[in-house]
Formats: C-alpha cells, structure tokens, sequence
C-alpha cells in the first residue's frame, strides 16, 4: 500500500520520532475519525509499503534520519507560501528555516522526492493578487534549482476555516482572479523551468499550461523504486483530486502550526487538543488503545505486480 503521512497533521515537523519508532517496530495503530472505536493495524514494513507520502511545512526533524527510508520509495511535498505570522503563527521563518532545509532536503534526497506546494491561495486585503505574484516569484527563483514541481491550490472554505481566518478579512476569489492568478504563476513557473499543476481544482487551467495534480503518486514512487506501480484512484478524495489510493497514518487535531486555514484542527484557542495525548512510545499517534477497540489489520490494495524495470 502506498502511506500518506500526513493529510491530517505534520508529522515530518512535530512527530518524527514516532514515526522512526513505528518502522522501527514495523506497524502504526490509526483511529478511524468517523468511528473511533475502529481501528487500523497498518503494516509499515518494507514488503507491504509501496511508498511514503510525506507531506509538511518543515521537514528540519529528518534530515538527520533519512538514510532510515533507504529501503523505502518516499518523496515530500513541503508547503512554502506567501503568508506571515498573521495566517501561520506557528510556522518557523521561511528565509532561516524552511527555505535551507528545502535546499538540505534535495540534496539528501534528490530533487524528484522534494515537491514545492504553494497552497492554500486565499485572497484578503493584505494576500492580494500581486502580492502572490510577487512573493511566488521571488521563491520560484529561490526553489527552481533543488526541486522540478510545484503544485497550486485555491482555499476550500469550510465552517471553521471561515471563522478561524474572520481577522483576516477572508475574501472569496471569483473565477476570473482565479485564472488571472494561475496565469501569471504559470509563466513565472515556466520562465524557472518548474512544471505547475493544480491540487483538486474543479477549474481547467489547461489553456496556461497546468496540469491536474496527482500529490500522492504512484507513477512516481514506481519510478523510485525502479517498478510499475498501478493503483486506483483514491474514492474517498473529492471528485476533482488526481490522488492515488493511500492510507494516512496521521490523526486531526494535532498539528502545532496553528495556521488560520486549516481544515485539519478544530479551533484555535490553545495547543490541539491531539497533541497533548501524543506520547513518542505508544504506537498511535495521539493517545493509547482504550477498551472497546476493535482492531483490524488493514488490507493494502496491490500496486499492481511490482514489475522490475531498468
């Protein structure tokens, strides 16, 4: 099966040492969000892993780590945008912090596992059209020579989002600023050698030279470990996403960096309720078995046969 870490919180950021605990032992225990009492036994070994997704704002805490992944396919998308403390307190200066561990990431790991995502784009009185152009520029230059992909994505507005970003005077985005928009990044990306595709977009931006997103794919991780790979696409993703069928390791409500946006933490009063129950040695990643568990081994799908090719 092909492992998402995570959708649901920044694991590379916040919880890398249970991570490296839980391949080490070879199984992660995850809580069904929708029925908590289900829960899923999910083989991490590398026999039953066809690859991991990581997905972060800061990959710093593995950098020292990654030669743990060398029997492994993984790559990362790490999220490098244009918004300041205001709408991500929580996370570390990009120019002292994510933008050189970008740069030590891709030069670990190689510049196909390292994906540049400029996403969410929302709109407001301060992140106006020209401030995206302008900032996308300058960290399209700055990024162009360690990673080959971006991948874009307009805000989804849900009811907490909504009211989690009220101070930042949130604007919705008509359709013309949208495609406005994804023209103007899609020459800068092309002026930079960079490939742009868009994340779960209902909008064809096809006529400016981007392509639909696959973030978790199985293309690429059959390339990166020199096999074919076929998977399903993902059913339980929005009709737009491009994903290939994974299982997510994570769990809502335990990210720390508080960002305004965010479908993935309830509120915004204090630490997430989730990371005050993690605890590095137990094998879910926020709290503990609890009576009345049912846990099921979780069946991965074949990615195809694993056709050796040269």
């Amino acid at each position: 099966m092909i492992v998402s870490v995570s959708r649901r919180t920044d694991i590379p950021a916040f919880y890398a040492d249970w991570f490296f605990r839980r391949l080490e032992e070879g199984f992660a225990l995850v809580r069904n969000p929708v029925n908590p009492r289900r829960v899923s036994r999910v083989n991490l070994s590398p026999d039953a892993t066809d690859g991991f997704v990581f997905w972060t704002k800061n990959p710093s805490p593995m950098l020292n780590r990654l030669s743990r992944l060398r029997d492994y396919a993984y790559y990362f998308q790490v999220t490098l945008n244009a918004y300041g403390r205001d709408a991500e307190p929580g996370v570390p200066s990009k120019r002292d912090v994510i933008i050189p561990a970008f740069r030590r990431l891709s030069e670990l790991a190689g510049r196909e596992r390292v994906i540049w995502r400029y996403d969410p784009v929302f709109f407001s009185a301060a992140y106006t059209m020209e401030h995206h152009v302008r900032y996308f520029e300058r960290l399209a230059a700055l990024l162009a020579p360690w990673t080959k992909k971006c991948i874009v994505s307009f805000l989804d507005v849900y009811r907490n989002t909504r009211r989690n970003m009220a101070s930042l005077g949130l604007r919705d985005a008509s359709m013309e600023e949208r495609r406005s928009l994804a023209s103007a990044l899609a020459e800068i990306a092309r002026s930079h050698g960079l490939t742009l595709e868009a994340c779960a977009e209902d909008m064809d931006f096809g006529e400016f030279g981007i392509g639909r997103a696959r973030c978790v794919d199985a293309d690429l991780l059959g390339r990166l470990r020199g096999v074919t790979l076929k998977a399903r696409k993902d059913p339980h993703q929005r009709p737009a996403c491009g994903c290939a069928e994974s299982v997510d390791i994570g769990a809502y409500d335990s990210c720390l960096h508080g960002c305004r946006y965010c479908y993935a933490c309830a509120g915004r009063s204090g630490a997430p309720a989730g990371a005050g129950r993690h605890e590095a040695c137990s094998p879910f990643l926020v709290g503990h078995g609890e009576p009345g568990d049912v846990v099921v081994e979780r069946a991965g799908r074949a990615c195809g046969d694993r056709q050796l090719f040269l």
